[in-house]
């Protein structure tokens, strides 16, 4: 039976790891609602911009596996005509189903921005792994339990090494190399930040994702 001292040790460090979740929920929520006024201006020319491009819909939404493997709707800017983007989950080096605006908002990750929503409702992180679709998450779903105790986000240091990976992937077996070298290599260096990860170093990946945003 534990004893008295070790039972008051487990619980400060329960109430410890909360207060911690508290802080960074509050901070992202903060983050995410102080950006999103800040964009707001941005966010108009571009919904403008899209409905002038094709005159279809400003969002696409869909499903993604977030923390304990809880599906959620992740949102984005359209970045391809409405419908051909639920035809491959993957996007190929000079894929002709992006638009014109779409290429880009692509080029400096503005069609990320409205996941500044998913933020604020809680499904996401501002840096965490990127989340993934079913298909790829049931193919790596022993590592996914590990990396997948935490809520997603939309940058981490994945996102920053795998920046460019639409030059990475070769159109002709896009998913195969995907599947076999591209998220293997993702989910290590998720794993990894996942074991040393701190405040300050969060704030890292923020800044080096905003001033890489011009690269």
């Amino acid at each position: 039976m534990a004893s008295e001292s070790e039972i008051s040790e487990v619980a400060w460090a329960g109430a410890t790891v909360s207060r911690t979740g508290v802080i960074t929920r509050l901070f992202d929520s903060l983050c995410a609602l102080g950006a999103l006024i800040f964009f707001a201006p941005l966010f108009g020319m571009i919904a403008v911009a899209i409905k002038l491009d094709d005159g279809g819909a400003v969002f696409f939404a869909q499903n993604r596996v977030g923390k304990n493997f809880r599906q959620f709707r992740l949102y984005k800017f359209r970045s391809m005509p409405e419908g051909t983007a639920c035809e491959k989950a993957l996007t190929a080096p000079q894929d002709r189903r992006i638009t014109r605006i779409g290429r880009l908002l692509r080029k400096y990750k503005l069609d990320e921005l409205p996941q500044l929503f998913n933020v604020l409702r809680g499904d996401m992180r501002l840096v965490g792994p990127r989340p993934e679709v079913e298909r790829y998450v049931q193919m790596f779903r022993s590592q996914y339990a590990v990396i997948l105790q935490n809520r997603p986000g939309i940058t981490d240091p994945a996102s920053l090494a795998f920046r460019h990976e639409d030059r990475i992937l070769s159109g002709e077996r896009l998913e195969q190399q995907y599947v076999d070298e591209v998220l293997p290599a993702k989910l290590a260096l998720a794993r990894e930040y996942q074991q040393r990860r701190t405040f300050l170093s969060d704030l890292a990946i923020l800044f080096q994702t905003v001033t890489r945003l011009v690269e």
